[in-house]
């Protein structure tokens, strides 16, 4: 039986005295890829902050492996294996690649291993390979995705947390980004991935959430909500 490795429960989230998130539940199983879409607005990131304890709740609950979460801090939720790649990114930009990769694995000791989970980064992402000693901050955007992925990644994440990951990117870039998070989810390592880009996103997920105005108005089998007629007309121009 598939355990739920996270699992939202009536989450309220404010900014002052607005709403942006008004009574979410959502759940992801271990080793699926599901995905959370919406418009931009529609409290999405709000979500994702909450989850990784980076803005308080004022309702509700997050359970992680079967335990609330609630209150508890980002530094914490990374050692237990709850990682996060922000929307824009936010890589080190006067570290070099090989550096930004170790300052992900901060909470690990294990030299060996290290070195080892450096060059399977270098494996999934071999334009980071090419580049590794240059600083951070004078690649693309796309590159710098791919080492923000590669530097979460280096934590050994058992829920890797995607957000926004296709923003701003050229469409190629864009297509080998989601070809790197459909690999990811491969591996095994278990994805919530947060897109504007709803036909993408649904086109690799196992699931998916849409999410309006704070609320999540729709869910089901990924595939399933490609094809409605209602996420077609509201997200993919139909």
């Amino acid at each position: 039986m598939t355990s739920t490795l996270l699992k939202i429960t009536g989450l309220k989230v404010a900014y002052g005295g607005i709403k942006a998130v008004k009574g979410v539940d959502l759940h992801v199983n271990e080793g699926e890829l599901v995905t959370l879409i919406g418009s931009n607005g529609a409290g999405k990131t709000t979500t994702m902050k909450a989850i990784t304890g980076t803005l308080p709740m004022v309702e509700g609950d997050i359970e992680y492996l079967g335990k609330s979460i609630k209150g508890k801090g980002a530094w914490d939720l990374v050692k237990e294996g709850l990682a996060m790649v922000p929307e824009g990114r936010g890589v080190f930009t006067r570290m070099t690649i090989t550096e930004n990769l170790q300052m992900g694995a901060y909470i690990r000791d294990d030299k060996a291993g290290i070195a080892e989970d450096i060059e399977k980064m270098f494996t999934i992402f071999p334009r980071l390979r090419e580049r590794k000693d240059q600083l951070a901050g004078t690649m693309s955007g796309g590159e710098q995705q791919m080492l923000a992925m590669g530097r979460a990644l280096m934590s050994r994440p058992k829920v890797l947390l995607l957000d926004e990951p296709s923003m701003g990117l050229s469409p190629i870039m864009v297509d080998k980004i989601f070809e790197v998070v459909r690999d990811v989810s491969g591996r095994g390592v278990t994805v919530l991935l947060v897109e504007q880009n709803a036909s993408r996103a649904l086109g690799i997920a196992d699931r998916g959430y849409v999410m309006e105005s704070g609320m999540v108005t729709m869910n089901g089998d990924a595939k399933e909500l490609l094809v409605d007629p209602r996420v077609r007309a509201a997200y993919l121009g139909e």
